[in-house]
């Protein structure tokens, strides 16, 4: 399949882009300023893109493309594919889902820890010596919290799997209550966050999602109460969120995931309650792997003229 031309227009796994060299006739356009002279000279032969949750292919970008058959994306979220432009240009398109389950799951609970625990304020207290001037003073419990989940898709319930474990009561609110679910389901946002102690974002974004964490909803979590965002920046209304930490409306956050990623407001960084992480959800060597694994057999399931292993559209 070396004759067969694909475009990679975000940052993936070094092993995924040596794959893609190895297999395909590779052409780069991670950085928007590349895609120009890409366009010109390759357009017209180019037959998969291959995305990631750092970029996807936009309207025009599909538009340009006239052979294009198949975008193949490195992340489970599609949010920065034109996925009603592929639909229209008949674009297959397939993610990851499952493989990175666990792995957010697992991170969602470590942050869960991290803030209530205030695991890396101690470990700076450690660092500092200032144990040697006195006891770190008392955290808050994880076990017996009531634990809400916004979104209870796959990363949602693998986190209420793990919580229960902590005898936590879970609550969750989705599109639509899940008839098969234990757990209790609130009909808005706002309700959900007004029940918990712990809030955790783990649904898709899309325009109805996006900013779907705001004043209401942060105000509703109380300053007792913990957001936990592993979903998508734009997920929680950023400068919002940080007025509510710096004045005490909202008790503490860990946040895996910012609106415009790699800045992250300054303001969060002198705080002890906020725990802040560089969009590791997944970010492991055994998960980014199989990530990749699974890119790599879709595109090859595509040309071959195989079923998908995860059609998305």
């Amino acid at each position: 399949m070396g004759s067969i031309s694909i475009l990679l227009v975000g940052k993936v796994l070094p092993y995924l882009e040596q794959e893609l060299d190895k297999r395909y006739n590779l052409f780069r356009a991670i950085d928007p300023s590349q895609r120009a002279a890409v366009l010109r000279d390759h357009a017209s032969s180019i037959r998969a893109v291959v995305a990631s949750s750092s970029g996807g292919p936009d309207a025009a970008l599909i538009e340009a493309l006239p052979k294009l058959e198949i975008v193949s994306s490195f992340s489970v979220g599609v949010d920065r594919i034109d996925l009603q432009k592929c639909k229209e240009k008949g674009v297959r398109v397939t993610n990851t889902p499952d493989v990175l389950t666990d792995e957010v799951a697992d991170l969602t609970i470590g942050l869960i820890l991290a803030v209530l625990r205030r695991i890396c304020e101690c470990d700076r207290y450690v660092r500092s010596g200032n144990w040697k001037k006195g006891d770190y003073k008392l955290t808050t419990k994880f076990s017996g919290k009531t634990l809400g989940i916004l979104g209870l898709g796959r990363i949602g319930a693998a986190v209420a799997k793990r919580a229960e474990g902590f005898d936590c009561s879970i609550c969750y609110y989705s599109r639509n209550e899940k008839p098969d679910s234990k757990y209790k389901y609130y009909p808005s946002v706002v309700e959900l966050a007004s029940n918990c102690d712990v809030l955790v974002v783990a649904c898709p974004l899309t325009p109805e999602t996006h900013h779907i964490i705001n004043r209401e909803v942060i105000n509703a979590l109380g300053p007792k109460g913990v957001l936990i965002n592993i979903g998508r920046g734009k997920h929680v209304d950023e400068p919002e969120l940080v007025s509510a930490l710096l004045e005490g409306r909202l008790g503490g956050a860990g946040l895996d995931v910012f609106e415009k990623e790699p800045h992250v407001p300054e303001e969060l960084f002198g705080l002890e309650n906020v725990v802040l992480l560089p969009h590791v959800g997944s970010a492991t060597v055994e998960t980014r792997t199989a990530m990749a694994d699974l890119v790599l057999d879709n595109l090859e399931a595509h040309f071959l003229g195989k079923p998908l292993l995860t059609p998305l559209v």
